[in-house]
């Protein structure tokens, strides 16, 4: 990809970058604006019918002024006034073939923005064929980093049977699964998209990165300086950057409730929606797996064909199905479209594998059909009678007794559990009435006084 360097992304650099490469120990070093406070000076600019480009053009000084009230002015114009040390780290970057867009550059992966919107990187760097983090129809393939061998077999099989069927594979180049996949996608001669969590540079300069990176067939990215080291908050930018850039995510393997693969894909379910999360589905399974699977993600197929592999893909929303309503669609079915916050959020819950089954959904029956533990189809019935108990209550003004919800909602499990967990979440006080203390065992005892 060939740098140059857009006005709009000069502008944006100066006000957000560290600009590492040409820092030094500059005693005037001004804190650049964080994500939040560029996109209150983003807001403004275009209240004021302006581009970030704008602030360097002859007169700026009159549109510093007029978002004195987001920003501090002097503080705006030290950081605009950075041009020496930008014109450094851009001739660093360039020795490196490093290159860098802005969100408001033409070049900008359009995908990152209809999918993340607000939370899309400000800045992207890069080195290597932008065109391959482009193409549609790509698979992220995630997992933990300290991992047995035969785990990262798998993720090198399922890259190597996507770079047969043609399509990209996505990763975040960390030590075990990540890499695992990359390395199966290029042996097998298909392309890699490579998003970083820090040491881009370093990266770009490893000498089997630089050959398949003149080869065209790798392409590194990163939303944090290309002298950035590590950290966490890098991380969470990268996993969103890694599902937004792919039509489907596999995870290979997870820890429940702990560590980045794990809260990336959480993310993704609960908040994105954006592309279907899978979830490895041979072998034996896991507490992470099992957990992602309540949560909604699905059980891998298990292709054994690029045709096969292509179908799954193919099927996946593309980059247009971008609304909130939108991105509840699922491979398998597409539901009716939710209109009201509340009610995305009450779906967002809903173990969607169940909802496959005809007929009276019993633990037995889910975990048929559904080729999962009894443990797990339990989980799922006692998350599906949650929700019709929301919906019971949601304007509820009247006592009910537990036989009572129990009958209402045809529940196929305990209602203990259903109230107990509804308890725990304090779910009850928002219901219109005065909640009483429910005691698990105590079925007939009313859920609510009316309101004196």
């Amino acid at each position: 990809m060939k740098f140059e360097l857009s006005s709009n992304a000069k502008a944006i650099l100066l006000l957000t970058a560290p600009l590492i490469a040409g820092r030094g120990k500059d005693e005037s070093f001004v804190k650049p604006l964080s994500i939040g406070e560029y996109h209150r000076l983003a807001c403004r600019l275009r209240e004021l019918q302006c581009q970030p480009a704008d602030l360097l053009a002859h007169g700026a000084g009159e549109i510093v002024s007029k978002c004195r009230g987001d920003l501090d002015s002097e503080r705006l114009e030290r950081l605009l006034g950075r041009g020496f040390l930008l014109a450094l780290a851009v001739d660093h970057w360039q020795k490196r073939a490093i290159w860098v867009v802005s969100r408001a550059d033409d070049d900008y992966p359009t995908v990152l923005k209809k999918r993340l919107g607000k939370d899309s990187p400000v800045l992207l760097y890069g080195c290597g064929d932008m065109e391959i983090a482009a193409a549609r129809g790509a698979l992220a393939i995630v997992g933990s980093r300290n991992v047995k061998e035969p785990l990262t077999e798998y993720a090198r099989d399922v890259a190597a049977l996507t770079a047969e069927a043609g399509r990209t594979v996505v990763s975040g180049a960390a030590q075990g699964i990540d890499r695992a996949a990359m390395n199966g996608a290029l042996e097998a001669g298909g392309k890699v998209a490579g998003v970083l969590a820090g040491d881009l540079e370093r990266a770009t300069m490893n000498r089997e990165h630089r050959n398949l990176l003149l080869e065209g067939r790798l392409v590194l990215l990163s939303s944090c300086d290309p002298r950035a080291r590590f950290n966490v908050g890098h991380a969470m930018q990268r996993n969103k950057a890694i599902y937004a850039l792919a039509d489907a995510a596999l995870v290979v393997n997870a820890t429940a409730n702990k560590g980045g693969t794990w809260a990336g894909a959480i993310e993704q379910l609960r908040k994105y929606q954006a592309v279907p999360v899978y979830v490895r589905s041979t072998d034996e399974s896991s507490e992470g797996i099992e957990a992602l699977q309540r949560e909604g993600a699905r059980p891998w197929p298990n292709p054994d064909t690029p045709q096969a592999l292509k179908k799954i893909l193919d099927a996946a929303p593309s980059e247009e199905l971008v609304d909130p309503e939108q991105r509840m669609l699922t491979i398998e079915a597409q539901k009716e479209s939710l209109t009201t916050k509340e009610d995305r959020q009450t779906e967002s819950r809903t173990p969607k594998p169940c909802e496959r089954i005809d007929g009276p959904k019993t633990e037995a029956t889910v975990a048929k059909k559904l080729e999962v533990s009894k443990k797990q189809a339990k989980d799922w019935l006692v998350r599906i009678a949650e929700e019709k108990i929301r919906k019971l209550f949601k304007d509820a003004d009247v006592c009910k007794t537990g036989k009572e919800i129990s009958k209402e909602i045809q529940a196929s499990v305990p209602i203990q559990r259903c109230l107990n967990g509804l308890v725990k979440e304090k779910f009850l006080d928002k219901i219109p009435g005065r909640p009483v203390k429910y005691r698990s065992g105590e079925s007939n005892r009313s859920l609510f006084d009316p309101q004196n």
